[in-house]
């Protein structure tokens, strides 16, 4: 692939805005509005008592589902949400980005993997990393992976769905990613809010050029479920290479 195609790419997969004519935008904003409010603000309290779970401790499972189904059904009250459709290469549409979203995902998970080299020589940023994946280690890593999976299906129905359509147009992307940022702060891991931050903007502008939900969400899962099972392995080989 040439720098023109490469260019192209980008250009059809993030830059370019779908023109939307979704009447979800307009069906009770107010209401919209009032119900993804309710829903961030219960869904960062929720995320902050899921994570206070000790690893090993079987509520840890309910408690991360329910902060799934929080942000699947705070989506759904909040009004109809849209799945959207992809730029093609010719022009026109595609059918859902799905191959565009896997390419994103998998180079977000390998930025995120080769930095996990360098984070494993900073304690303050692997520390609380190696905390939370001991909920794998510890817990049943089926579950904790389906439970990941859910929650990365739920975060963006929610906020690359019914919040996204919440807000201004022409602010869509960068409130949405704010707010998808401070609600992960609440984890109390620094390196999740970072990610939460990059990972919250591409999946933000491919929303914006998608015109739904279903491009970000496939690259949210791409890069939730690679990190589980890779992260372990980049950080162990990070403390080998540097330590």
């Amino acid at each position: 692939m040439g720098p023109d195609e490469i260019s192209r790419f980008v250009h059809d997969s993030l830059l370019e805005p779908a023109i939307e004519s979704s009447p979800a935008r307009l069906d009770g904003p107010l209401r919209r509005r009032v119900v993804c409010l309710v829903t961030v603000v219960a869904g960062a309290l929720l995320l902050r008592a899921s994570l206070s779970v000790a690893p090993g401790d079987r509520l840890f499972y309910p408690a991360t589902a329910s902060l799934a189904l929080l942000w699947l059904v705070g989506a759904r009250l909040s009004g109809p949400v849209v799945p959207g459709h992809a730029h093609s290469s010719r022009g026109g549409r595609a059918s859902h980005a799905v191959v565009q979203s896997l390419v994103w995902g998998g180079l977000l998970l390998v930025i995120f993997l080769a930095g996990a080299l360098v984070v494993s020589q900073v304690p303050w940023l692997s520390v609380p990393v190696q905390d939370l994946l001991d909920h794998a280690r510890r817990g049943s890593l089926p579950i904790v992976a389906l439970l990941t999976a859910l929650n990365g299906l739920g975060e963006e129905y929610f906020f690359r769905g019914a919040l996204f359509q919440a807000l201004p147009r022409h602010r869509q992307v960068l409130v949405s990613t704010v707010l998808y940022s401070v609600v992960t702060a609440f984890s109390g891991i620094p390196l999740l809010v970072l990610a939460a931050a990059m990972l919250g903007a591409v999946v933000g502008l491919q929303r914006r050029a998608t015109g739904g939900f279903l491009a970000p969400t496939i690259t949210h899962l791409v890069w939730s479920l690679g990190m589980l099972f890779l992260l372990p392995s980049a950080l162990s080989l990070g403390a080998a290479l540097f330590g």
